[in-house]
């Protein structure tokens, strides 16, 4: 990816809630109700909101594919850290980053990761899930012996679920990096391009 496609100045200005249409407040409230708790003025559903019923939908698959995932949080996590790496999504990274730690990623797969590589100290699991993600946004597909480690390990709603996950952190990574979303208070961006 090219630096420039992400650099710049942010093509959205945030909205205030006094700038926002009635059905913008309504999707707003509707994803304050559910397990996020709080309305963040500079994610990515601040920027889809600006198609509401998108949002509103999309919102809901992120809720689901959070907090209600066939796999463990630290394994959606670090997926979540994948796709962000692949995309380069400075954003997506610095929100989730210490959200994979908490849940037991070791700090030395996630440095590997950032840095394009590899990661040296994956669990089983995390291989698997790595091989599986990294397969899937490099080739558009996975081989059959990524597809049935997968399964053997998950369960077919295992695989679903994470295919799902890695598809809506991609989009999520699209809109963040079209929009030049700027990093929080100024932090450096954590992720170098890829080469």
């Amino acid at each position: 990816m090219s630096q420039q496609t992400t650099s710049g100045a942010p093509r959205f200005k945030p909205l205030a809630e006094s700038d926002m249409s009635e059905a913008q407040q309504e999707a707003a409230r509707e994803l304050v109700s559910g397990p996020r708790g709080h309305w963040n003025p500079s994610g990515p559903n601040a920027l889809l909101v600006r198609s509401p019923d998108l949002m509103r939908r999309t919102q809901k698959v992120g809720e689901y594919l959070r907090y209600g995932s066939a796999l463990p949080t630290r394994l959606n996590e670090f997926a979540i850290l994948v796709t962000a790496r692949h995309w380069t999504a400075q954003v997506e990274w610095l929100a989730h980053h210490p959200l994979a730690l908490k849940a037991g990623l070791n700090p030395a797969v996630a440095a590997d990761l950032a840095q394009g590589k590899r990661p040296a100290a994956m669990r089983e699991d995390e291989a698997i899930v790595y091989q599986f993600c990294t397969e899937l946004h490099q080739t558009k597909g996975v081989s059959d012996a990524t597809f049935n480690a997968m399964r053997d390990q998950f369960g077919e709603h295992g695989v679903i679920d994470l295919i799902g996950l890695s598809g809506y952190y991609a989009m999520l990574a699209m809109v963040l990096n079209v929009a030049r979303e700027p990093l929080p208070g100024g932090v450096a961006p954590p992720l170098a391009p890829l080469q």
